[in-house]
């Protein structure tokens, strides 16, 4: 077991034993925000031939060789193609065809002029002005050229890519199937968020805030209870969990007091721990440990805490089950927009949220940072580090750290 390691060693290492789950498929109109589970290579041309970009004449550029406005071109309409329809004619010299946008170019012609740029009747259109070859043509491939890579396995599935599989005519998509994380709460104090107030007693906040952020990753969530201080029933809760889920996160009971009883409960449940606490603030409190190849995350049962440990060590972890092949959260480099009076001896996250103002790209933090905070991080999108070490740090400072 390694206590109070770097949170990067930590992550690294949870992230390596992370392990995707099964490969399911899934339908066009359900495909938003799962994984992609296979390399997306394009099996033909989009589009598929050469088509118009406006409503407009389809026609040679040889034709229009000298036009002007006092020598205009005047052209033999041969025939009208609509969109969607094939032409039946091809262009040859001193003819052009009236086509809609999107129309398949006829055969023979090499440039496309708009309506708005002739002179036309039912049966001849005139040109003023020569065009270049290929000039209002969308090339056959110009999107999505046969054999191309559009999306390697491992992407997340947005509208675009949504779209392309759609246009490559798949209609049933491969993609991990969303992961099942256990969620269990600890403590004697904590009652659910339904309960009357009562003295000493804290309503359970860890519950929503945890579920709200594994669902925001596509996973799917199954509270397996309260669980007071003790180990044999946390024990219970996470063999449970380990069982029905891929997955268990425990809040609370990792600290190293009388009642933090959760490392207790990973080790009678069978679960090796293989980490106990991270150098970082806040979550340095935590202890994670695996069963069978499944990973219980234990992290505190201070909201700020725990979600700052989950963001910066587990949550890379959690993307890779998730079949995501880029697990680790963008990073970026701002100034303070605001100075940060406390020392820092360990490495320490500010909560808080990215902004671009007068060319600059600023992280500006929430007004209050404690282990409790958990309202600092409404509107929050992203954790500055500031290194193990530092003192204050004044505004305009330049900081790094990840996005959420």
């Amino acid at each position: 077991m390694r206590e109070n390691i770097p949170w990067r060693e930590a992550r690294d290492l949870l992230l390596s034993l992370a392990k995707e789950t099964d490969i399911e498929e899934t339908g066009p109109d359900e495909c938003a925000g799962r994984v992609l589970a296979f390399d997306l290579t394009a099996s033909g041309d989009v589009p598929p031939f050469d088509r118009s970009a406006y409503d407009g004449y389809a026609m040679r550029s040889q034709d229009l060789e000298g036009a002007g406005k006092d020598s205009p071109v005047t052209l033999r309409i041969t025939e009208t193609v609509p969109a969607g329809k094939v032409p039946t004619r091809p262009v040859v010299p001193g003819t052009a065809a009236r086509l809609m946008t999107g129309a398949k170019i006829p055969d023979g012609a090499d440039c496309v002029i708009n309506f708005e740029r002739t002179a036309f009747t039912d049966e001849t259109v005139t040109v003023f002005h020569p065009l270049r070859q290929g000039e209002n043509i969308v090339r056959r491939g110009e999107d999505v050229a046969a054999g191309t890579l559009l999306a390697p396995r491992g992407t997340v599935i947005d509208p675009g890519l949504a779209g392309t599989l759609a246009a490559q005519g798949i209609t049933r998509i491969r993609v991990y199937r969303k992961p099942v994380i256990a969620l269990i709460s600890t403590g004697s104090e904590v009652v659910e968020a339904d309960s009357e107030e009562a003295p000493g007693k804290i309503r359970n906040a860890n519950r929503t805030a945890f579920t709200a952020l594994l669902q925001t990753e596509g996973c799917l969530v199954r509270y397996m209870g309260l669980a007071g201080d003790d180990a044999g029933e946390i024990a219970s809760l996470i063999s449970r969990g380990l069982e029905e889920c891929d997955a268990v996160i425990v809040t609370g009971g990792v600290s190293v007091g009388e009642w933090d009883v959760t490392p207790d409960a990973m080790a009678l449940s069978g679960a090796e721990i293989l980490i106990r606490g991270v150098s970082m603030k806040p979550g340095m409190a935590c202890a994670f440990a695996y069963r069978g190849g499944k990973p219980v995350f234990g992290l505190s049962g201070n909201p700020a805490s725990a979600l700052t440990n989950y963001c910066a060590c587990v949550l890379p972890a959690v993307r890779r089950m998730a079949g995501r092949a880029e697990a680790l959260p963008e990073t970026f480099t701002a100034e303070m927009a605001e100075g940060f009076g406390k020392k820092s001896p360990s490495e320490r996250f500010l909560r808080g949220r990215i902004r671009f103002e007068g060319g600059k790209t600023l992280f500006v933090s929430s007004a209050r940072q404690g282990n409790a905070v958990l309202s600092s991080a409404i509107g929050c999108n992203a954790f500055a580090r500031i290194p193990a070490g530092s003192g204050p740090v004044e505004a305009g400072r330049t900081v790094d750290g990840f996005m959420l």
